[in-house]
């Protein structure tokens, strides 16, 4: 064989790098077995063998050396294009075409291909191999190699992933990426489908801004490739079997995606615009905070339901709620994992970055109590916050995705200009956050053609940005003019398709997806909400049944090794039953818990150390002090219920709304959110302003949900006192909400026990106690428990005292055990001691027949630990003044006005309080 043989079959393709250990492994074998090859291979070694190199006598490692030499002059070595590969996928991002306003602003990725591979010219002309998810792709040279993976990194879609550490995951990116990312996958039908989609989202905008020209309506404009992205990715979900859709998003866009997405009738839309809308008959909302809820059909057969939520103008504090409703929904359908079930958060760029509570949604994204199994996340990237476009004045962070980091999520930067690629991040977003169970997120970048509203003038701030927007063609004339080009499509369709479009606007019907055989109806939620018939705790259960379930709830096995202080607790509580001793606090309430679940009624309890309770009263989780297990005592009177006790993160914000949003549409679970202290709800002001308070007047929606807060002057200061009861009470109006201050161990039983059955849905606000709960004198009876119900007045207990009053005490919380143990150490007869354990809805009836009774009595009073400015003292003032005509002028007793809740000196705390009790007894 001569050596231009030998060169010959050296060229052949079945030697390269890449099988290089695999034909070395079979060659020494051959040379032990001519046989142990298969008849392809054995032809080929025995062309080497007999080859003018093995001439020469030259052994195994002279024909590695040889085999190694002829591949590198054919083939760029592994080393090199790893190193490309890797460049392009942890950078590529960085260099896509992903700014419709920088589209003539190239990167330019060959000047740096010397710089960045250090490349000879020798190298570029060098061919390359490369097995991609074990399939072979070859390459002329490295100049196609480098136009393949520009293609697939830095073209209309920036990927962006080298932040995720898991392996597995990554490659399931890249693989998914090298193998999927190309526009010829995209059938003509379904391009057309995108301009339909297209087409509906612009023409609506022109259609309103022609109709209602000086209204309000924050145009989608700019980032019209939602339209047929928030298609796809519904059409690809229910493909999945996924049937459940709960979207949370402001204002920009969000009338597009009503109608367009929603199916929205038009003519409701119109009557919001034209002021004529009388369906609600509350105060209302804006049209572009409104939600609305469609089931979903593919040719006349549902296949699930929609819901856009409804949103106050607080932006992103919908995201929580879009949570809480997503896990209550997974938690009611008893599955394994969240494959039904498809959360979509539409963001602002401006807004995610600049809003804290999308870092506390995304802490809590991924935890056991809040988990979703991740969210497809759309930030509508307008370039643009307000009248601020300096990318340094908006945020620190480089792109406004950069947080979703913190939880390794995915992060697709797409060019609004091009729908094909929003289409493809669609279809990506959902085989990701079904295989991952991980939030996703699409950066869709695009611009804002008109101002903030359609009443502004951008240019005043902007104008050198919207002259450069005022001149650029609209998503629908540029993938218009592509597919012209392509032939799909003819300028006369497309002509029609927007008359068709404007001709169902005209006669106020909704519109048709025309994509994927899509269609949306609308359905009504209220007739979700199945109330429970309340049934007296004595009418449900017998007194042996009662003890029953009281007794497995705190009997607990002799294997746990408990912590001495919980041993106490516990035996205490048994003691009720076995030794006839009072209920305390933390009894009370998990006893109630015991007998709602007892009753297929499901209880979850969140916030920051609820399973022990911050003032360690509850202990409904126990720790086993050798091992470290947990022990859930309720557990044992589940009855066809689930139990939830969540030790949430660190957050009031993000965990309230999360609890408002389980319990939006839940009559069956007993929802609460405790506050580690009550003036910690401050953090959460929003949620309270927003939702829970107003949710009915403005949407006609209730929630259940209660609110624990600690509350109670001790002297720890400004910030552990007071739960700012004045602030609850200024937000009450048309019996929106309860307002609560019990005192007993009974009543706290009975207002949790009965809220779930109240035959109208509201929220519950309960001041609960810090001290009180160990206070012997707050403590109930059996018998309180059993055949007792919750009391909106207490009124005077000392009914041994001879009952010649000159003077009424009203009081609610803690004050009045303070006065009640002063008065009989004093011996004073003469002063009645009522409480009031309900503030609002106000007890009207009783506290007239009071005051009718005692009529001879001229000195009422009000008394209360909190400055004379905060608490309830205003609301007592204004609402006794009411009642009564100004017929009784009742008296303040309290401590001043502060502008701080409470001093921070123990000492001036204590002389503060002894001063309300000597003026409130005349001591």
């Amino acid at each position: 064989m001569n050596k231009n043989k030998d060169n010959k079959m050296f060229n052949e393709s079945w030697i390269n790098f890449i099988n290089y250990h695999y034909i070395q492994n079979m060659y020494k074998n051959f040379l032990k077995d001519k046989n142990s090859v298969n008849k392809f291979w054995k032809n080929k070694f025995v062309l080497l063998k007999n080859s003018s190199y093995q001439k020469k006598n030259i052994n195994n490692q002279y024909l590695d050396t040889q085999l190694n030499q002829e591949i590198k002059k054919k083939y760029l070595n592994k080393k090199k294009i790893l190193k490309i590969l890797n460049f392009f996928r942890l950078n590529g991002f960085r260099y896509a075409n992903i700014n419709p306003l920088k589209k003539n602003i190239k990167k330019k990725i060959f000047d740096l291909d010397k710089k960045i591979f250090k490349f000879k010219e020798k190298y570029l002309k060098k061919k390359i191999k490369w097995r991609i998810d074990n399939k072979k792709k070859k390459f002329l040279n490295l100049n196609f190699f480098l136009k393949w993976l520009k293609k697939k990194y830095c073209h209309t879609i920036g990927f962006e992933f080298s932040h995720i550490y898991k392996k597995k995951e990554k490659e399931w990116i890249q693989k998914y990426i090298e193998n999927q990312w190309t526009k010829k996958k995209i059938s003509d039908e379904k391009k057309i489908e995108i301009l339909n989609a297209i087409i509906s989202a612009q023409t609506f905008e022109k259609y309103i801004n022609s109709k209602y020209p000086s209204y309000k309506r924050f145009s989608l404009e700019g980032n019209d490739s939602l339209i047929p992205m928030l298609y796809e990715i519904i059409s690809q979900s229910l493909q999945k079997k996924f049937c459940y859709f709960y979207i949370g998003m402001a204002h920009r866009g969000r009338l597009n995606v009503l109608i367009n997405v929603l199916g929205k009738p038009s003519n409701l839309l119109f009557q919001e615009f034209s002021d004529k809308d009388m369906r609600n008959l509350n105060t209302g909302d804006v049209k572009y905070h409104f939600g609305f809820y469609s089931d979903i059909y593919i040719k006349n057969f549902k296949k699930g339901d929609i819901n856009l939520e409804y949103n106050p103008s607080h932006l992103e504090i919908i995201n929580p709620v879009i949570m809480g409703i997503s896990r209550y929904k997974y938690d009611s359908l008893q599955s394994k994992n969240f494959h039904h079930i498809i959360p979509i958060m539409i963001h602002g760029d401006a807004a995610f970055t600049g809003q804290g509570i999308i870092q506390e949604i995304l802490n809590m994204s991924q935890t056991p109590g809040y988990g979703i199994g991740g969210s497809i996340h759309i930030i509508i990237n307008n370039q643009i916050g307000f009248t601020t476009s300096n990318i340094k004045h908006i945020r620190s962070s480089k792109y406004s995705t950069d947080l979703a980091k913190s939880i390794n999520a995915l992060i697709l930067h797409v060019n609004a200009d091009d729908p094909e690629a929003a289409f493809f991040a669609a279809k990506m977003s959902v085989d990701y956050r079904n295989k991952f169970q991980k939030d996703i997120f699409i950066d869709l970048i695009g611009y804002r053609r008109n101002g903030h509203n359609e009443v502004d003038d951008p240019f005043v701030t902007q104008p050198l940005m919207y002259k450069k927007i005022k001149s650029h063609p609209t998503v629908q004339d540029i993938y218009s003019k592509k597919l012209i080009d392509q032939k799909l499509i003819n300028k006369r369709t497309i002509q029609k398709k927007i008359i068709l479009y404007q001709d169902r606007l005209n006669q106020g019907k909704k519109i048709l997806p025309n994509y994927s055989y899509l269609n949306f109806k609308k359905k009504n939620i209220d007739n979700h909400l199945k109330i429970k018939k309340f049934i007296k705790i004595s009418q449900k259960f017998t007194e042996k049944k009662i003890k029953k379930i009281f007794k497995k709830i705190n009997f607990l096995p002799k294997k746990i090794n408990l912590h001495p202080l919980v041993k106490k607790i516990y035996s205490n509580r048994l003691d009720v039953i076995n030794k006839n001793k009072k209920f305390d606090w933390g009894a009370a309430e998990n006893f109630a818990y015991a007998c709602l679940l007892n009753q297929g009624i499901s209880c979850r309890i969140s916030g920051e150390d609820i399973s022990r309770g911050t003032f360690f009263h509850r202990h409904a989780i126990i720790y086993d002090q050798i091992t470290g297990e947990k022990y859930i005592p309720l557990k044992k009177s589940i009855k066809n219920s689930k139990l939830f006790l969540i030790d949430s993160v660190l957050s009031e914000e993000s965990v309230l709304a999360f609890e408002y949003g389980y319990s939006l549409r839940n009559s069956n679970t007993l929802t609460i959110w405790e506050a580690q202290f009550g003036d910690f709800a401050n953090v959460s002001q929003v949620v309270i302003d927003q939702f829970i308070s107003s949710s009915m007047e403005k949407w006609n929606q209730s929630s259940r949900v209660i609110l624990l807060l600690p509350h109670g002057y001790e002297g720890q200061g400004p910030e552990h006192s007071s739960a700012r009861i004045e602030r609850y009470l200024q937000l009450c109006a048309n019996k929106n909400m309860n307002v609560c201050i019990p005192t007993t161990a009974s009543q706290i039983f009975h207002l949790l026990y009965q809220h779930i059955f109240h035959q109208k849905s509201f929220p519950l606000i309960v001041f609960s106690p810090k001290s009180l709960l160990r206070n012997p004198m707050s403590q109930s009876s059996f018998s309180e428990i059993y055949e007792g119900k919750f009391q909106k007045i207490i009124c005077e207990i000392d009914f041994s005292i001879k009952q010649d009053f000159k003077k009424i005490i009203f009081c609610t919380g803690k004050i009045y055990y303070e006065l009640l143990e002063a008065r009989r150490k004093k011996n004073i007869y003469q002063i009645m001691l009522i409480r009031i354990e309900q503030l609002y809805p106000f007890p009207k009836k009783k506290i007239l027949k009071i005051i009718n009774k005692y009529s001879m009595i001229k000195n009422i009073f009000w008394c209360q630990e909190e400055p004379k400015n905060q608490g309830a003292w205003n609301y007592i003032k204004n609402t006794f003044e009411k009642l009564t005509y100004n017929k009784i002028n009742i008296q303040y007793i309290g401590r001043k006005n502060s502008s701080s809740p409470a001093t921070g000196n123990f000492y001036i705390h204590k002389k503060e309080q002894e001063k309300i009790i000597h003026s409130a007894l005349n001591i």
